[in-house]
């Protein structure tokens, strides 16, 4: 997007420890100046660091289409100890309990790839009848706690120094997935307990954190290609006339099974969706 026109950037951003996501995000806000929209794709807790997607201008409208990927993380899950929250904030409870031998431990691990139902705990941001969950949690409330379908695609024990109590996990997952959650399952499986003490997502889709930048580098434009943040999409290359529609939101002939992305001259100008039979109307149109 050329900077002659509205903001637009989708920025791939390296969090830090400490800061919330909106905390992320209000900093960004005063850098790209007044009036102008930043968001992020996926929120990442506190002591979590790593990737977080972060859109500008006419770009927080791609939102529903990053929200979804797969995220990767390496966690570092303490043996040993439960967290009532499930992360370092605690409080935090030693066990006592005989951490077992590697081979259990790797085979719990190797367990946690597919589908499964995962409660969300209880001091989630998730909202109960308009409420976060935490501040009910909080309040001493008796709360049932929701459920979610998750899937877990790869989970593999990367490090461990079980004489310290600890093991690194290499987690890819689906939208929605509490890692924190899931280092408290291990631990129960695992009969000795365990939290997440640290958590550092590396990867959104073929996103990776590698490539991104500090908060502080984040301007109004620029980022990376939305077709490179969007690629799982299918795309139609468009030539002058139909991009010259599709900009004035109408359809063109065209067949898919759900979003496009519609293109013009290796730009991103609109997603498309089906039309009846043989037609593409955009819906979200960049120009």
């Amino acid at each position: 997007m050329s900077e002659s026109g509205a903001p637009f950037g989708i920025w791939l951003v390296d969090k830090p420890a400490g800061p919330t996501s909106h905390d992320v995000v209000a900093g960004i806000r005063k850098q790209v100046g007044s009036g102008v929209r930043v968001g992020h794709a996926g929120t990442l807790d506190p002591f979590a660091t790593g990737l977080l997607i972060v859109l500008i201008g006419k770009a927080t409208r791609l939102v529903q289409f990053l929200t979804t990927l797969d995220k990767a993380y390496r966690a570092r899950i303490r043996l040993g100890a439960t967290s009532q929250t499930g992360d370092p904030e605690g409080p935090i409870t030693r066990t006592d309990t005989a951490i077992p031998d590697r081979s259990v431990v790797a085979e719990a691990v190797l367990t946690l790839p597919g589908t499964h139902r995962q409660q969300v705990p209880a001091l989630a941001a998730v909202k109960i009848d308009g409420e976060p969950l935490y501040r009910r949690t909080r309040r001493g409330e008796d709360v049932d706690l929701p459920e979610r379908e998750i899937t877990i695609s790869e989970a593999r024990l990367v490090a461990d120094d079980l004489t310290d109590g600890w093991i690194d996990v290499q987690v890819t997952c689906s939208k929605g997935t509490y890692i924190r959650q899931l280092a408290t399952d291990l631990g129960a499986t695992l009969g000795c307990g365990g939290y997440c003490e640290e958590l550092r997502r590396t990867a959104v889709g073929a996103m990776r954190v590698d490539d991104a930048v500090a908060p502080t580098v984040v301007r109004a434009f620029g980022g990376i290609d939305p077709l490179v943040a969007l690629a799982p999409m299918p795309q139609r290359d468009l030539g002058e006339q139909m991009a010259r529609d599709i900009c004035h939101g109408r359809a063109i002939e065209g067949q898919a099974d759900g979003p496009v992305m519609l293109v013009a001259d290796r730009k991103l100008i609109a997603i498309g969706y089906p039309k009846g039979d043989g037609w593409l109307q955009p819906r979200i149109v960049l120009g």
